[in-house]
C-alpha cells in the first residue's frame, strides 16, 4: 500500500476510498464479530493457533488499509509510503497462511454451509485473486490511481468469507448476496464514470478478476478432478 508519486488526488477520491474502506471494515466486523472480535480476539475459541495467526494477519491488513487512507487524506504522503512497505510482507504472509489455514479447514471438514469441495474452490480462487491483484498494485505503486483501485479490489476479493457469515435473512437470495459482495466493483465503476467519464483499466482488471472467480467457483467445485484433489488433500 505505498506509492512513490506525490501527486495529490482530488477530494472526491479521498471521500470515496474512505467510504469503501469503511464498507470493508463493516463487512468484516459484522461477519467475524460473533466468533472472533466479540469473542475476545486472542481468547476466541478458534480451532488452532494457525487460525489465530490467519485472523491477526487479515485484521492487520484492514487496519493497514485504514491507516493508509487516513494518511493519504491528510496529505502525509511520506508516512504513507513508509507504512505502505509493510504491506508487501503482510500480503505475502496472508496468501501463504491463508492457504495453510484453508488446507487445515479442508482436513477438518470445516464447511458448515457448503461442501468441502466448494469451500476449497471458493477460498482458493479468492486467495489467488487477492494475490494477483495485490501484486499488480505493488508493481504499479508509482501510479496512484491504478494502485489504490487495485488495493481496493484485492481487499474486496477477500470479502466472501466475511459476508457468508452474516446472519441477515435477505442474504439467503444468491442475487442479493452477490450484489452486496460485488458492491465494491459496482461503486468503483460508477465513481470512475462520474469522475473520469470512463472506467479506469485497474477497475476493469480488478472487477474482472473478481467476477471470473465467482463464475468459475461452482464449475470448479463440481469438477471430477477437483473432487479427487480435495479428497487427496483431506487424506494427506
Amino acid at each position: 500500500m505505498t506509492t512513490v508519486s506525490r501527486q495529490s488526488p482530488g477530494r472526491s477520491d479521498h471521500w470515496f476510498f474512505a467510504a469503501m474502506t469503511l464498507l470493508a471494515c463493516v463487512m468484516v466486523f459484522i461477519g467475524f464479530a460473533p466468533t472472533y472480535y466479540r469473542a475476545g480476539l486472542l481468547r476466541a475459541p478458534l480451532p488452532s493457533p494457525l487460525v489465530h495467526i490467519h485472523a491477526i494477519l487479515f485484521t492487520g491488513w484492514i487496519f493497514l488499509l485504514i491507516s493508509q487512507v487516513v494518511l493519504a487524506c491528510t496529505a502525509r504522503l511520506s508516512w504513507h509510503m513508509r507504512l505502505g512497505k509493510a504491506g508487501i510482507p503482510i500480503a505475502a504472509l496472508m496468501v501463504l497462511i491463508g492457504f495453510a489455514t484453508l488446507v487445515s479447514a479442508v482436513r477438518r471438514h470445516s464447511a458448515p454451509s457448503m461442501s468441502t469441495e466448494a469451500l476449497f474452490a471458493a477460498d482458493t480462487l479468492q486467495l489467488s485473486a487477492f494475490g494477483v491483484l495485490v501484486s499488480f498494485a505493488f508493481r504499479l505503486r508509482s501510479d496512484p490511481a491504478a494502485h489504490k483501485r487495485l488495493i481496493l479490489m484485492a481487499t474486496a476479493a477477500l470479502m466472501g468469507p466475511a459476508l457468508s457469515r452474516w446472519t441477515f435473512s435477505f442474504l439467503d437470495s444468491n442475487l442479493i448476496f452477490f450484489l452486496v459482495l460485488d458492491s465494491f466493483s459496482i461503486f468503483l465503476v460508477v465513481f470512475d464514470l462520474c469522475t473520469r467519464r470512463r472506467v479506469h483499466p485497474a477497475t476493469l482488471l480488478g472487477s474482472g478478476a473478481i467476477l471470473l472467480t465467482q463464475y468459475v467457483m461452482s464449475p470448479l467445485a463440481h469438477a471430477t478432478w477437483w473432487r479427487a484433489f480435495t479428497a487427496w488433500v483431506e487424506r494427506v
